[in-house]
């Protein structure tokens, strides 16, 4: 498949429509979806009229930039007006909103095609998007296993070129860890830079908005499309300006890797290294404790639990019950904590420009380890979204770019983070890496 940019100038070029582009995402998704389940409702009629549009205002020199006439995928949180947004749950199974979420808007106006909604863990509470109301999503190059979560049927979805980008939400890496697991790219910016607004939540002080693409620059182009005004402008990224300094927190994110993703991370850190970036060994303190989450978690969905207990999936009720007896007084000091560890991490960007971990710590298990055991479902999702969860915590913009493959052929990722509103040197940076480092061998 093109990239966007690739699309975007043949389609101003008249060498290809929107309408064709369009067509044959729904031919992919027609075809793949009954397999890997990334979809749950597609939009294919509203989808083809949104690119005849296109198409006619492209024709008479109307052009809204990059994205017009672009096919996107959405995550089945972003409300839709007048077509279903369930969270993959029973819940919401016939939820119908009135008005688009405001990234929604925003994408619409840039002239993107909306095809459907896409597959995810139920209510975005886990790491493998086994659990959903509608089936579990699998991974395009394996699918005897997972893809990840709770993003997962987006990352698919861009994966088996179903569509040229998507939107996913990321509350503890649900963004960044189905991008790793499936090989492509994931984008989670600056908390307060996109807005959540008419985004089913899951804990709202750590909720992000972002993109999953094919690569780096489609990336930036859907992040300056939905990026709230008056957050700081973003540049498609060219290469790296100047050399950087490169932090690596061994302890904890390093910890009990995979040999493979440890061998692949250290590979592109010696590509970093030959850029003429300066690799320093750091030591982060990482916040661990989840009260915040699942108290913020619980007060959202504590009266729908009390009219319907019987319609959650059971480990997703369990999880939402984590949180219900933590105290008003509790998660006001949680909150607390919250913004003093945001203004803590400020200070490691004295030292360093940028934070390098693997994305995750093992590549995507099998999804037949995990239905026979059940047990083991919950710790191996805590292990995947080990070394993304706290930049959720800190705030900070964070992107995974792929960094070869398992001798299985599973992919392996590799997180680049920066500082509060840093996501321009984060994007040269992934940019220049994704030149360098392999994707598919």
């Amino acid at each position: 498949m093109l990239s966007i940019l690739e699309a975007s100038e043949r389609i101003r070029n008249r060498e290809i429509s929107p309408v064709k582009l369009t067509r044959e995402c729904l031919n992919r998704i027609e075809q793949l979806n009954p397999k890997f389940n990334a979809f749950i409702t597609v939009t294919a009629e509203s989808a083809l009229t949104e690119a005849r549009r296109a198409e006619q205002e492209i024709a008479n020199g109307n052009s809204r930039g990059p994205l017009h006439g672009i096919p996107i995928g959405l995550k089945d949180l972003f409300d839709t007006a007048g077509v279903k947004t369930t969270a993959a749950s029973a819940v919401f199974a016939d939820r119908v909103p009135r008005q688009d979420a405001e990234v929604v808007t925003r994408l619409k106006n840039s002239g993107a095609i909306i095809l459907g909604k896409q597959n995810l863990h139920e209510f975005a509470y886990g790491g493998s998007s086994m659990i959903s109301h509608f089936g579990l999503v699998r991974n395009l190059h394996n699918p005897e296993h997972i893809a990840g979560g709770s993003s997962g049927g987006s990352a698919t979805a861009v994966a088996a070129e179903m569509c040229f980008a998507a939107l996913g939400t990321d509350t503890a890496g649900s963004i960044r860890e189905p991008a790793a697991l499936c090989g492509v790219v994931g984008l989670k910016p600056t908390y307060g830079r996109v807005s959540t607004h008419g985004v089913i939540p899951l804990s709202e002080s750590l909720d992000h908005v972002g993109p999953i693409a094919a690569t780096v620059a489609d990336c930036a182009l859907l992040l300056k499309a939905i990026s709230d005004p008056g957050t700081p402008q973003i540049e498609i990224p060219p290469g790296l300006k100047h050399q950087l300094r490169i932090g690596v927190p061994r302890a904890y994110f390093f910890e009990d890797l995979d040999v493979e993703v440890a061998h692949r991370v250290e590979q592109a850190l010696r590509v970093l290294e030959s850029f003429g970036c300066e690799v320093i060994d750091v030591t982060l303190f990482v916040p661990t404790d989840r009260k915040l989450q699942s108290a913020e978690s619980w007060a959202y969905h504590k009266d729908f639990v009390s009219r319907g207990p019987e319609l959650y999936q059971p480990e997703t009720l369990r999880r939402l019950r984590s949180g219900e007896h933590i105290s008003e007084e509790e998660l006001a000091q949680k909150r607390l904590e919250l913004r003093q560890s945001r203004r803590e991490i400020k200070r490691v960007f004295e030292k360093v420009d940028l934070i390098v971990t693997p994305t995750t710590t093992i590549p995507a298990p099998r999804i037949n380890d995990l239905t026979q055991n059940p047990e083991m479902l919950r710790p191996r999702e805590l292990l995947l979204l080990r070394n993304t969860r706290p930049f959720n915590v800190w705030g900070l913009p964070a992107i995974s770019v792929p960094c070869g493959r398992t001798q299985d052929g599973l992919p392996i990722g590799l997180q680049i983070a920066g500082p509060h509103w840093g996501e321009n040197m984060l994007l040269q940076t992934a940019h220049a890496l994704e030149q360098s480092l392999p994707r598919s061998t």
